[in-house]
């Protein structure tokens, strides 16, 4: 008896050329029926492999699209995250809004690489690492996950992350496509935002990601003025694939990502990660001609090409096997992205230590003995250990050296900084304060009257039965008790030194104890080399390099409105260091704030206009007496018309520089970037007059040169 679909082998195979991958892809789509198309467009098995592993996210691969057993086709495997491969024991690295800080877009692309290695090496295909979600207010939970509150820095460190995983053939996604910029709400909220808006604050940087090659794109479980991003046409098929010319595929976040059937046709490839809205209801759809063959056919079709694209291709390695996981040099790479994103925000004379007279040390506060690498949501990465600050400075000075004690212990506290020579302060915030929304036992989502809302229901409570994890941050405060430590420890210092580091996804206020603290360091959630990092920082191996990526104000009402619960809230186009040029008010610490421990000069600024672009060009000199690194910010301040941000960041280098070394650094401002976009109109307008180029030093005045458009 034959079968009446007999097994064929159409899966991929290194060195086929475009035109036979074109060829293998319409051959499966002219041999697949039409469930077994369906069963392309959704994940499959993951409550099941996810209770099998005890609810450990990342414990297995996670089948999230694409596959046809019976033609050979493979699906796609696939992993979380932003710090590192969220599978087995993999490397953490720092958290990306610290990575973003170094703004080292070199460093990036080889921590992607680093990532896909290891993500190959663990089965997987297809990598959620990359999440450029604009931070448009600190209190953000997942404000770690993501780079800064700038579009042209999120845009650039994105797009080298995405290239450094597709490197070595491993799928990039950017998410959470789009306005997905507070986290208690996200499931429910309708974001209100007109199209200049979208296009010019929210938008670019996806599109930069998109333009580098990125070839996939998840879906935000947001609203956007009134319609749920994972069925949006207009952003899924109008502006990603007719104005951006995207190719790739896009697949919902992982449960309630979608509603609706009609998210097919709307531009929605994936359903992550069970068929619950698509599966059975998409085939029924297709028989009844409620949505198209061909709508089913295209999504396979953009699947199966960037399956293909990447699968098809060399890998610049022979073997992809677990010994390459948290090698040696991706450990080192950790440590050198640690030590590159750390922000000296204040230095009184304090840093760095003098290992001449620093023989002892208080080190102060419960974050300073545990392993805190930031969110335990699908971020959460488990690498083989983690250093943590007292390891790393008991390892350089000795354990007996390091004196230990918490703000549950006042007075250990001033016995510890009588005792010592010097005092680090560890304070900030773990995953119980800031980080990703898990709610547990399901949500009412009863304003959408829609019977699938049930299964969704019941689809939360099997992922998260028990209590609520995570969240947006209540308060941008440190908590009463560090605050209280800090001014013990200040007062037993003696005029010792005295550094209090933060360890924070994002901004901190600092009114409450800065006359306190001679010195102020932001390490971020460092990763698993981060104690070792801190050391060096601290005895000046090494000089802190990183410039924030995010504005500290003085005061929280600086900020925009936030409101973790809000049904529905409009985002303007100011936010950040846009909304405080606004208003004429200074902040604590500005975008692109940092000290180093070196000394830098700028010289010889020229802006000119070369064909479609402005050329700048200016020299920086090391004038200090240790090697170190610096960042170059590049702002262009356009003619005060019109609504909108005039001051935005349009350029920026990292440069190594030597003692006393000079070098001249060059950036290229593309004309289409000082574009503003009519609403009424659909379309970019050049902006005529003179722009002003603006290079922002660490400390000193500002160079400017201005060009006319």
């Amino acid at each position: 008896m034959t079968d009446a679909h007999p097994p064929l082998d159409l899966g991929p195979e290194k060195g086929l050329t475009p035109q036979e991958i074109e060829d293998r892809i319409e051959k499966i789509l002219s041999e697949a029926s039409l469930e077994e198309k369906a069963g392309m467009m959704s994940g499959r098995g993951f409550f099941q492999a996810y209770a099998e592993a005890g609810r450990r996210w990342g414990a297995s691969p996670y089948r999230a699209g694409g596959g046809v057993e019976r033609l050979g086709v493979p699906p796609l495997y696939f992993t979380d995250g932003p710090r590192g491969a969220a599978r087995g024991s993999s490397t953490c690295f720092p958290c990306t809004m610290g990575r973003g800080a170094s703004f080292d877009v070199d460093l990036e692309r080889r921590i992607g690489e680093a990532m896909a290695v290891e993500v190959r090496a663990q089965g997987c295909t297809l990598s959620g690492a990359v999440c450029i979600n604009l931070l448009r207010h600190p209190a953000w939970g997942r404000a770690q996950e993501t780079y800064g509150e700038d579009p042209l820095h999120l845009g650039e460190m994105g797009a080298a992350l995405a290239t450094g995983l597709q490197t070595h053939n491993v799928v990039a996604t950017v998410k959470h496509f789009a306005l997905n910029s507070m986290e208690n709400a996200r499931f429910t909220v309708n974001v209100i935002c007109d199209g200049q808006t979208m296009r010019e604050v929210y938008l670019p940087h996806f599109k930069r990601v998109i333009d580098a090659g990125c070839l996939s794109v998840m879906s935000a479980y947001n609203q956007w003025n009134g319609e749920y991003c994972g069925q949006h046409r207009e952003l899924l098929t109008d502006i990603l694939r007719r104005e951006w010319g995207f190719e790739g595929f896009v697949h919902s976040d992982w449960v309630f990502g979608l509603r609706h059937v009609y998210a097919a046709p709307a531009g929605l490839d994936v359903e992550n990660p069970e068929p619950i809205v698509f599966g059975p209801n998409l085939v029924a759809a297709a028989q009844t001609g409620a949505v198209a063959p061909e709508v089913i056919d295209t999504a396979c079709r953009r699947i199966l090409t960037a399956q293909y694209r990447l699968a098809c291709a060399q890998d610049p390695f022979e073997v992809y096997d677990e010994s390459l996981v948290a090698s040696a040099e991706h450990r080192a790479l950790a440590r050198e992205a640690a030590t590159k994103a750390a922000v000296l925000l204040k230095n009184e004379g304090a840093l760095p230590f003098d290992p001449r007279r620093v023989k002892t040390l208080a080190l102060l506060g419960l974050l300073a003995d545990l392993e805190n690498t930031g969110d335990r949501g699908s971020s959460n990465v488990r690498p083989p250990y983690v250093v943590t600050p007292a390891e790393g400075l008991r390892r350089r000075l000795g354990s007996e050296a390091v004196l230990l004690a918490t703000e549950d212990d006042p007075a250990g506290v001033a016995a510890a900084c009588r005792a010592a020579d010097a005092i680090v302060v560890v304070v900030g915030y773990t995953h119980k304060d800031e980080g990703e929304y898990i709610p547990g036992g399901g949500i009412d989502l009863g304003q959408i009257d829609n019977p699938a809302m049930k299964s969704l229901a019941k689809a939360q409570a099997r992922v998260n039965p028990g209590p609520d994890i995570g969240g947006d941050r209540a308060s941008l405060n440190l908590p009463a008790a560090q605050i209280a430590m800090i001014k013990t420890a200040a007062a037993a210092a003696q005029g010792k030194p005295l550094v209090v580091v933060i360890v924070a996804g994002s901004a901190v206020l600092v009114e409450d104890w800065l006359s306190a603290a001679p010195a102020i360091l932001q390490s971020f959630y460092a990763g698993m080399e981060g104690g070792e990092a801190l050391a060096d920082l601290l005895f000046g191996d090494a000089s802190p390099s990183g410039r924030l990526p995010f504005t500290v104000a003085k005061a929280a009402q600086d900020y925009p409105f936030f409101d973790a619960g809000a049904k529905t809230i409009t985002y303007g186009p100011y936010h950040g260091y846009t909304l405080l040029d606004r208003d004429g008010k200074e902040p604590r610490y500005g975008f692109g704030h940092g000290l180093s421990y070196a000394a830098f000069s700028y010289r010889a600024l020229k802006v000119r206009r070369v064909n479609e672009a402005i050329a700048v060009q200016v020299s920086v000199r090391n004038d200090g007496s240790i090697a170190a690194d610096e960042v170059v910010l590049a702002f262009v301040r356009r003619p005060p018309v019109g609504e909108g941000p005039v001051r935005r960041l349009r350029a920026f280098a990292r440069v190594t520089l030597q003692p006393g070394a000079q070098k001249t650094v060059l950036l290229r401002i593309p004309l289409s970037d000082l574009r503003r976009w009519d609403d009424a109109a659909r379309t970019w307008r050049d902006e005529a007059g003179e722009h002003v180029v603006e290079i922002l030093p660490r400390i000193g005045s500002r160079l400017e040169g201005g060009v006319r458009i």
